[in-house]
């Protein structure tokens, strides 16, 4: 009886070190989404009133797990009936990420005066009391809950194909563990980066000297932030992108980092960084090409 127990308490520790294991690779694998999840969610929040930023960033985080509640099961039922269709999600996950990095690139540089103009009406609309708020809240709250699941998706289809191959239950154990962590981390960072303003105002006006400077260092650090945010944001979405479609095709993975060890050390690393970068690149803008020729045709029609 003793033995029995001993050798079942033994097949737990070994099934939590693996969950352990698995979880701490699946992380390191979805962080790269991460920068451009925390980016999109905070500009999410941006022109919601100052005591309503929190209740709408806690409106998206329960709207966040509710997608995750419906993507894991999801999840586990591809990883078991149809394992072959992994790796196609994974780079058709991939091949979205680029594009979209590439579709936020031309964007910014090819529509800057239809981006101010959204700005200024929307600052203006939030000073506007005939605007219903509440609705505009709810619109907000939503839109940024689709996004969500786009990126909640990617999150779990890459969680997926670093535990193929493993027992439904430690499946069930990462993939869950990763959708808790990701939603909690990603929403409690959101939560403080948009209010990183109203923390730093309250110091300025404090009576102490140094606490006023680092208010002020605070209020002129945060836009800098949520530029820095966007701009790690694209550059994860090629290196994460081009990276999972790179190694998704086994010879062009295999011919990558071979030539990444025949370099060796941090040039290795970062060369191996930058062909993913690069394909991932070349990958979203082939996609934006074909959907922008697709918007046309249908607009011919």
């Amino acid at each position: 009886m003793a033995a029995s127990l001993l050798l079942l308490l033994d097949d737990i520790a070994s099934v939590l070190d693996d969950v352990s294991v698995l979880t701490k690779v699946a992380a390191k694998k979805t962080a790269g989404v991460l920068g451009d999840d925390l980016a999109l969610n905070a500009q999410q929040v941006a022109g919601v009133k100052a005591d309503r930023e929190l209740p709408v960033v806690w409106a998206v985080c329960k709207g966040s797990l509710v997608n995750k509640v419906i993507l894991v099961p999801a999840a586990l039922l591809i990883g078991s009936f149809v394992p072959w269709a992994v790796t196609p999600l994974l780079m058709l996950g991939g091949a979205f990420l680029c594009f979209e990095g590439v579709e936020k690139l031309a964007h910014k540089f090819l529509h800057k005066d239809e981006d101010a103009a959204a700005k200024t009406h929307a600052a203006q609309a939030a000073l506007d009391p005939a605007v219903d708020v509440v609705a505009a809240e709810k619109q907000k709250v939503k839109g940024a809950i689709r996004t969500d699941f786009i990126l909640s998706a990617e999150i779990i289809v890459i969680t997926l194909g670093t535990v193929a191959g493993q027992p439904v239950g430690t499946q069930l154990a990462v993939l869950s563990g990763i959708a808790l962590i990701m939603t909690l981390g990603v929403y409690g960072l959101v939560a403080g980066i948009v209010k990183l303003d109203d923390a730093g105002l309250y110091l300025s006006q404090r009576a102490s000297a140094g606490t006023r400077a680092l208010g002020r260092g605070i209020l002129a650090m945060a836009p800098w932030l949520m530029k820095a945010l966007s701009v790690i944001g694209t550059a994860a979405m090629f290196l994460v992108g081009g990276g999972i479609l790179v190694h998704g095709v086994p010879a062009v993975g295999h011919a990558v980092e071979a030539w990444a060890t025949r370099i060796g050390g941090v040039a290795g690393t970062l060369g191996s960084m930058g062909a993913n970068a690069v394909v991932g690149i070349l990958a979203g803008t082939v996609v934006l090409a074909g959907v922008e020729l697709v918007k046309r045709l249908r607009g011919k029609r």
